[in-house]
């Protein structure tokens, strides 16, 4: 390396901080909630930070290398979080010519904040990825302060391929992009981004983690099964681990609406009225007055979801149809919505979903029904997984094939392939165990991720692994919640500050507790699977009231 290119050491030292845009308060709360004591901060050389672009080559492309003020965080919303001073270096892995002349390559968006904490995190993405999001580390919002704002250096990736929305499946009909998607940009960009980290601090990170839900859910489980020693702690949240079987779910829940639908003139079904928003009115609160209360306390939310054995066949009409009851027909739907797409003889292709609150939500209606008046479907299983499925989940790509046409006998093996690259299904999970810590969890009313899928795994990861995988690997369900986030729930909870400490102080989450909207002032704890949180009296807003237990 020439002499230029050499980056001077940092400094290390503790002090506090007061930058402008990020005042001594904020700056002090997210210290304490940055989890833990850890090795002295270090402060960078920031006019170093221009000098990452020296290092670009053939393939490895530096499109940015610069001081970031501190100031309020990029948002599509408008201005977000204080963010701290930080170099900011957008580039590319690998760039190259695809499939039909289409430009790709792997990128990346990497923040480092002059004055770092040591530990690194890895900005989970969403959907089918193709939009390079700011790096922030904050699950969607979810973890606030982000992971950056807490001092944190923090990647994100676009997963190996830019696309108009994180909704376009088109990448995969590029063989290698469907590998990038699948692991390989997880695991390039970070050993590239610690790589830089290490240059540019003079040091490498003391703790490195992965924060993400959705697809970075099932990033973060794939991390654990395929590259254990990347990360000392994941979060993963509502994970997408099952993305080729979502894919046939989708189509499933279509066919299945379709069936009972009313047609329009052209003889299309009108998915959206395969149910009216009374009738699932009226299976929520039948729902509720058979199963809140199984927790001792009946507030809205079902915290005891494994003992409810609700079946929506107590309310098939007697007579003609009304708003008091279901149709036949509705209830074998409602049957077959949750239990998931199966084969003729009834061998289970995905997983199960809980009848929980949010069947009554807008997330629920339109995820598998949406409010089109036509047979012109806006649901998000017709909208996105049938792109998903054609694209993504057959092998060889089939971007004409007809999902409705789909049989669960013969095509489920079209999406074998699929299932082997991307799926982060594996349940042995002997070396991370040993190496790392993981949170997983999951929402009772995700509207589009089986939480019956999630339980039969980590069960599996418990008999495969042994018991003592639980001192590693934690899951919780969050009653009502949908997905990543929203619902009839207590859907706010600093899952970075329970995995700093676990992994950091190996204070293992017995409980976390979460807050929310639905319940204003009001806090509930998560509690790990299989316990659930009970009411045992006292002020029933306060989770000290409960305790978690089978």
């Amino acid at each position: 390396m020439s002499k230029a290119m050499r980056f001077p050491r940092a400094t290390r030292r503790r002090r506090p901080v007061d930058r402008a845009g990020l005042s001594r308060a904020s700056v002090l709360a997210a210290a304490l909630l940055s989890g833990g004591a850890h090795a002295a901060e270090v402060t960078a050389d920031t006019s170093t930070c221009a000098a990452i672009a020296d290092l670009a080559r053939p393939d490895f492309l530096v499109e940015k290398a610069e001081i970031v003020p501190a100031g309020p965080a990029p948002s599509a919303g408008g201005e977000g979080e204080p963010l701290p001073e930080h170099c900011l270096v957008q580039g590319m892995l690998n760039p190259r010519l695809g499939a039909d002349g289409r430009s790709f390559g792997i990128g990346f968006d990497l923040r480092m904040p002059t004055v770092w904490n040591g530990r690194f995190a890895f900005h989970g993405g969403g959907g089918l990825d193709g939009v390079l999001n700011p790096a922030l580390g904050d699950i969607f919002g979810s973890v606030r302060p982000s992971a950056l704002a807490r001092g944190f250096a923090v990647v994100s990736s676009d997963g190996g391929h830019r696309s108009p929305t994180f909704l376009d499946p088109t990448f995969a009909l590029d063989q290698q992009a469907r590998l990038d998607y699948a692991f390989n940009a997880m695991d390039r960009v970070t050993l590239k981004a610690k790589a830089l980290v290490e240059r540019y601090y003079d040091s490498a990170p003391e703790h490195s983690y992965l924060l993400g839900c959705s697809n970075g859910g099932r990033q973060g489980m794939l991390a654990s099964q395929r590259f254990p020693h990347h990360f000392d702690g994941i979060v993963a949240g509502d994970p997408a681990f099952k993305l080729s079987r979502i894919a046939m779910d989708q189509a499933w829940n279509i066919q299945v609406a379709a069936r009972i639908a009313p047609q329009d003139e052209t003889g299309r079904p009108i998915i959206s009225r395969a149910f009216s928003d009374s009738d699932l009115d009226l299976v929520a609160d039948a729902l509720l007055a058979q199963c809140d209360n199984l927790d001792g306390l009946a507030d809205g939310m079902i915290n005891d979801w494994l003992a409810c054995d609700f079946d929506p066949g107590e309310l098939v009409c007697e007579a003609e149809k009304t708003d008091a009851c279901l149709s036949g027909d509705q209830v074998e739907a409602l049957r077959d919505l949750h239990t998931g797409p199966r084969t003729s003889d009834g061998e289970p292709l995905y997983g199960t979903f809980p009848y929980d609150t949010g069947i009554a939500g807008p997330a629920w209606r339109g995820m598998h029904l949406g409010s089109s008046g036509t047979g012109e479907w806006d649901a998000a299983d017709a909208n996105l997984g049938f792109g998903t499925l054609r694209y993504y989940a057959l092998t060889p790509p089939d971007p004409t094939f007809d999902p409705m046409t789909f049989d669960f006998d013969r095509d489920a093996e079209r999406t074998l392939q699929t299932w082997a690259i991307g799926d982060a299904d594996a349940t042995y999970l002997e070396t991370f165990g040993r190496t790392g810590k993981m949170i997983v969890y999951h929402g009772l009313s995700d509207q589009g991720m089986a939480a019956g899928a999630l339980a039969d795994w980590y069960d599996q990861v418990v008999a495969d692994t042994g018991a003592s995988i639980r001192d590693s690997v934690r899951l919780f369900f969050i009653p009502g919640m949908t997905h990543c986030g929203g619902g009839q729930a207590t859907d706010r909870f600093d899952m970075l500050d329970a995995i700093v400490t676990w992994v950091e102080e190996g204070r293992a989450p017995d409980r976390i507790v979460a807050t929310g909207d639905f319940v204003p002032g009001a806090s509930r704890p998560l509690c790990p699977h299989p316990l659930v949180a009970r009411y045992q009296g006292g002020d029933e807003k306060n989770a000290d009231s409960f305790v978690c237990s089978e």
